[in-house]
């Protein structure tokens, strides 16, 4: 079902705020961040966050990462994103395990390898990976031992064993092969029970991996273009997902929207950012 039917033209990183009871998400190219009952438009593009207290969000610009308050709606400067290069923005991000936040960048036009990952660890940002070109899949098991992410144009989604605070230990390995189906990694969430829900732009679903990488099950969506999608919802049973109407017809119904649907599946909180 559609849960928001404003049309974003990128909507991306959905984030179920666990305090709240509330779900943020983002229309990158038209650099709002929205929930269900307000909007906040800013000068730059703005693409994820996480939550640091019940009023105030961790939030990615462009260039740099913000502290936004929630009620005011102002926003206070933490610390640059690739502030010096203008051809970048920031794209698919989330807060860790151990109070960090991970978050990619791009190419305003996707330019190869442009992007890189980085990480927000106690007021520094910490590059962990370059040469991305389109980062997204951000998310991590329950137990705080591995990440994932995937750089959409290969197809692939990496996974990455963690160090008892949270850094990479060792190389990326394939966890998810998608290479010649014809579909494309975008935003990812982990569950409760370690499955990854992967949204495949192009495709109108969210797709489930068990814990080891194999395919579990799938919703579809009313929206071609899936983005991202987040669990939510009083027991976080919720799927939420957001969609994107960007290359598509202006009168083509359900693109762009925020949707939702029950499952049998229980989400993770989100965690909180340390700042």
């Amino acid at each position: 079902m559609i849960f928001d039917d404003r049309r974003c033209e990128l909507g991306e990183g959905p984030m179920w705020h666990p305090e709240r009871k509330e779900l943020f998400w983002f229309d990158i190219l038209g650099r709002k961040l929205m929930s269900k009952s307000a909007e906040w438009s800013f000068d730059d593009y703005v693409s994820a966050a996480g939550w640091v207290d019940n009023d105030q969000l961790m939030m990615a610009s462009q260039s740099a990462l913000w502290l936004f308050d929630i009620p005011t709606g102002q926003r206070q400067r933490l610390c640059g994103l690739e502030d010096d290069n203008a051809a970048t923005r920031s794209n698919d991000g989330r807060a860790d395990p151990y109070g960090g936040f991970w978050i990619g960048t791009m190419g305003i036009n996707a330019e190869d390898g442009a992007g890189a990952i980085y990480r927000y660890w106690r007021g520094e940002v910490v590059k962990l990976f370059d040469k991305i070109t389109i980062s997204n899949a951000i998310c991590f098991a329950p137990d705080g031992l591995t990440a994932y992410f995937t750089d959409t144009p290969t197809a692939r989604i990496m996974r990455v064993a963690l160090t008892d605070s949270g850094w990479p230990k060792g190389d990326p390995e394939v966890h998810i092969d998608l290479t010649g189906t014809g579909l494309n990694p975008d935003g990812a969430v982990v569950d409760a029970s370690g499955n990854l829900w992967n949204a495949q732009w192009g495709a109108s679903r969210v797709a489930a991996y068990s814990p080891d990488g194999s395919f579990l099950t799938e919703v579809a969506f009313g929206g071609l273009q899936t983005s991202c999608p987040a669990f939510g919802g009083d027991d976080l049973s919720t799927l939420y997902c957001t969609t994107a109407a960007v290359g598509l017809p202006d009168d083509a119904s359900g693109e762009g929207c925020v949707y939702a649907a029950d499952t049998a599946y229980r989400g993770q909180e989100e965690h909180r950012v340390l700042v």
